[in-house]
């Protein structure tokens, strides 16, 4: 029995290993043909228009079912379950009996006669040893037996289980490809024709080839024409060198083309328009001759400058004519054609459109009531430069309205001189519209134009040239030699050091309905030393002793004596706009600090004269929201101080920092907190979360600007607009 289980139990544990490294190649066989019909399925669904390719799907179908068979079939191909451990086990017991045993009888024997508990001590454990190799050796028998048994059954079960899987899997795969076999005959003569037509085609194609290879294609770049007027709205078009705007300067070949008023091109075909200019009438187009390169020109808007290269000098010369003609056509439209909807919405970051009208009808009834509502200001019912009736676009930060060609110029100044938006296009915030209201032409040009008609010049008209009116306005806004002169330095020094009587009629708004309360708080530098504590029980603060009166003819000369960052300082306090614009002409430091009254600014001020009016115009002439007095108070801290909710909006619209302390160790929500002001509260928190948000979301643009679109974004822009446009009209 010894001699013949080993070569046994060898085959089977060898058998068994077999079986199993069958099955884990089954498993990964399965996997791969999962990925494969994956893949049929992919390309299947890529190609739906396509009727050929699309009948994969059918196959992958198919493949799919043959994959479930074979998994079914997979599960029958199990190891033999013959238990060869349990043997193992009891042949280890038994060699280690056997071995005990012959220790024993060793023992024994060598057992010294004249030491009977010796002998005693070994014939004991000899009996012992061999009633348990007795018992082991049965059981190892027994073991031989059953497992000889086993083999006549379970080993044929198994095998018979596995050929009865191999038989109906691929008895399963017969059928479902025999179904399958009248769809892959109707397959293969449509392929067949396939192949005809495919031969056919290319020989037509090659047909086709040789007829262009003997064509001239040498041409004359002189025929190379342009139309205004063509009916597609295609100018000119082809291929021209863009220069890039990176440190590298590197050309690119892309295709041009002069489309409804604007300059744009495509990196290929299909790829979606890169305007280049977004207004024709906008930009100037001339050839460079100082660059290395051949047939280059430039065409500069007001905002950029693009460098481009033809293929020849007629082609250069064709090109600049046609954008030459361009401009000329685009100014013979009417303002409202189709080319004004087109036209750069370019404003500053700060003045960003809150909200854009889904639909367009609203849209434009809406611009129209800006429209008229703004050109109801005495002098808005014509260009402020060049008097040309019905203007339709505006200088936010001057207050003035402007012709579409004007408006061109003023760009042409940068933002940090003139913001240009359109009153028709542009969607326009309450604060910016009142501001509009406050100004306008007539207001401006008393100040810009002062002394025009005593030096003689002749103001431009609407059908001066673009040369003259450009010249025109950098002289009067640039230059500003037409302002009225201020003293020399000497005096305004003397009246910096000289303390002065000082009153500033409070501006009258043009159209105010109803009068201011006679009673207010005052928040003058008593302010800074009251505990919010004042300030929520609505008591009256101290006055500075400056009293607001009328003022005479006489103390208007008296103003223009001061230095411009007093009186531009003094007027924000008074909400004076004409006169804070008159003090930022004559050079007048938007940020000027006041050493002598705790370092507040005209923001400051402003904040305390109670106007978001003026706090607008000073932020649209880039005040700093952000600058603080020596108490460490930004215009955040004097505004929800005095509680002037409507400017505590603006400045956190404005990216005002709302976690900065003064001097005391407050900052504006625990202000708030101690006034018991709620909407101010209400709004600092929202800020404060809105803040969160954003920084869980990622890095977004500048302060002051409104990147993102996530409701949360949205619902925080419409509740600040909401509490600006309800406390406007605040002072």
């Amino acid at each position: 029995n010894s001699l013949c289980h080993l070569p046994l139990c060898s085959l089977l544990v060898q058998l068994v290993k077999l079986c199993s490294g069958m099955i884990e190649a089954g498993k990964a066989y399965i996997t791969t043909n999962k990925h494969f019909v994956s893949g049929v399925r992919d390309l299947s669904q890529q190609c739906k228009k396509d009727e050929m390719i699309s009948c994969l799907d059918k196959f992958g179908d198919s493949l799919q079912e043959m994959i479930n068979y074979h998994m079914v079939s997979h599960r029958f191909l199990l190891p033999p379950c013959v238990d060869v451990r349990k043997f193992k086990e009891t042949k280890k017991q038994f060699d280690k009996v056997r071995e005990d045993m012959e220790i024993s009888l060793v023992k024994n024997a060598q057992a010294p006669r004249h030491k009977p508990h010796e002998v005693e001590e070994a014939t004991g454990t000899l009996t012992i040893t061999r009633k348990c190799f007795r018992h082991l050796a049965l059981d190892y028998v027994l073991q031989i037996n059953v497992l000889q048994a086993k083999k006549k059954f379970e080993i044929l079960d198994a095998m018979l289980s596995f050929m009865h899987a191999q038989y109906t899997f691929f008895q399963q795969g017969y059928s479902l490809l025999h179904e399958l076999d009248p769809y892959m005959k109707k397959l293969a003569t449509e392929l067949d024709q396939l192949v005809i037509d495919s031969a056919v085609e290319k020989r037509e194609m090659e047909h086709k080839h040789a007829l262009i290879q003997q064509r001239d294609f040498s041409y004359d770049d002189s025929k190379v024409e342009f139309n205004v007027d063509a009916p597609n709205g295609v100018v000119m078009e082809g291929y021209l060198f863009k220069r890039a705007s990176n440190a590298f300067k590197t050309w690119n070949r892309r295709w041009f083309s002069i489309q409804n008023s604007q300059l744009v091109y495509q990196k290929k075909l299909k790829d979606v328009l890169t305007v280049v200019v977004e207004d024709l009438r906008l930009c100037t187009v001339k050839p460079c001759e100082d660059i290395e390169r051949r047939f280059c020109f430039e065409v500069v808007s007001p905002t950029k400058s693009c460098m481009l290269q033809a293929d020849s000098e007629k082609l250069r010369q064709a090109w600049i004519q046609a954008v030459q003609a361009s401009i000329a056509s685009a100014y013979r439209e009417s303002p409202d054609s189709y080319y004004i909807e087109r036209l750069d919405r370019t404003a500053s970051p700060s003045t960003s459109s809150i909200d854009s009208a889904t639909d367009s009808r609203e849209r434009n009834v809406k611009g129209e009531t800006i429209l008229q509502r703004v050109q109801s200001i005495p002098g808005n019912d014509q260009c402020c430069d060049c008097g040309q009736p019905d203007p339709r676009w505006a200088s936010i930060n001057l207050g003035i309205l402007l012709c579409i060609e004007c408006s061109g110029i003023h760009r042409s100044l940068g933002v940090h001189c003139s913001k240009v938006r359109s009153l028709t296009l542009d969607s326009w915030e309450p604060e910016l519209l009142k501001l509009m209201c406050e100004l306008g032409n007539s207001t401006m040009n008393q100040i810009y134009e002062a002394q025009c008609e005593e030096l003689g010049l002749k103001k431009p008209t609407a059908g001066s040239s673009r040369q003259d009116k450009e010249a025109w306005i950098k002289v009067k806004y640039v230059e500003k030699k037409f302002l009225k002169k201020l003293p020399n330095g000497e005096a305004l020094a003397e009246n910096e050091r000289k303390p002065r009587r000082w009153c500033v009629k409070k501006c009258q708004r043009h159209n105010s309905a109803t009068k201011a309360p006679t009673a207010r708080r005052k928040y003058r530098h008593e302010a800074g030393n009251a505990s919010p504590a004042m300030l929520s029980s609505g008591g009256n603060f101290p006055s500075s002793g400056e009293a607001e009166i009328e003022q005479e003819a006489s103390d208007l000369e008296d103003l223009r004596e001061l230095h411009p960052g007093l009186l531009v300082y003094k007027a924000a306090q008074a909400r004076n706009l004409p006169l804070m614009a008159e003090a930022l002409a004559h050079g007048a430091e938007v940020n000027w600090v006041n050493d002598e009254d705790e370092n507040k600014t005209p923001l400051i001020q402003a904040v305390m004269g109670g106007s978001l009016i003026a706090c607008e115009f000073l932020l649209q002439n880039g005040a700093d929201v952000n600058q603080r007095d020596s108490r460490g108070r930004a215009p955040l801290h004097h505004a929800t101080y005095l509680g002037h909710t409507g400017q505590v909006c603006l400045f956190l619209k404005r990216g005002a920092n709302q976690h900065a302390v003064d001097s005391d160790g407050q900052d504006p929500l625990s202000i708030a907190v101690q006034a018991a002001n709620a909407d101010i509260v209400t709004l600092l928190r929202l800020a404060r979360m809105n803040e969160e948000m954003r920084e869980a979301e990622g890095p977004f643009g500048q302060p002051g600007q409104y990147p993102s679109n996530s409701p949360t974004e949205l619902q925080y822009r419409k509740c600040i607009q909401e509490f600006i446009s309800l406390n406007i009209d605040e002072c």
